[in-house]
């Protein structure tokens, strides 16, 4: 397993080992040894999630509050994304500041996306399958967001406005500005 940093401070890319011969590829999703080695993080995933959407789907910016806040491990099964974190920890150096990536089933990539995060993805290919691992239970209560066209982050998402397929919640989320100043 290789880590890379990112910009954004304990945030991580991950590119697994795959072995490949002519019956396929195997590759090791993740190590909990490995991953504290590399990281020093010691991380308890407790949760995994799994979304299918057609290219154009934009999912986010979402994160969770207060003691309910989570770690994510997020990868592509099939197809692939634009995956964007937004660290949204008033207190650390790269506050506001965001990492875009594209993960895909081809280069199997991961981004480990540390507790106060937004986080968020944009669909390039239909039939997308899009998974994470979280180290913490999903809480109604304390779900947030973030726009996904914040004047603020100006995110890149590579696609018009009119071409992205949004839930109305996602449609109705706060600014950074709002959340934040």
């Amino acid at each position: 397993m290789g880590i890379e940093e990112t910009n954004l401070k304990d945030c991580y890319l991950i590119t697994p080992k795959v072995f490949a011969d002519d019956r396929g590829t195997f590759f090791e999703s993740f190590n909990k040894k490995q991953f504290l080695k590399l990281t020093g993080l010691s991380i308890d995933f407790v949760q995994d999630n799994q979304s299918l959407s057609q290219k154009g789907v934009l999912r986010g910016l979402h994160f969770q509050t207060g003691d309910f806040g989570q770690a994510k491990l997020v990868r592509v099964i099939t197809g692939s994304v634009l995956d964007v974190a937004v660290d949204v920890r008033p207190e650390s150096k790269t506050f506001g500041q965001h990492f875009s990536m594209v993960l895909s089933a081809q280069n199997n990539k991961q981004l480990y996306i540390p507790r106060g995060f937004a986080h968020g993805f944009l669909v390039l290919e239909d039939h997308t399958i899009f998974s994470y691992k979280c180290d913490n239970y999903y809480n109604k209560a304390s779900e947030s967001g973030i726009i996904f066209n914040d004047q603020t982050l100006q995110i890149d998402w590579g696609f018009s406005e009119s071409e992205l397929i949004i839930s109305e919640k996602d449609k109705e989320l706060p600014t950074f500005e709002t959340l934040f100043k």
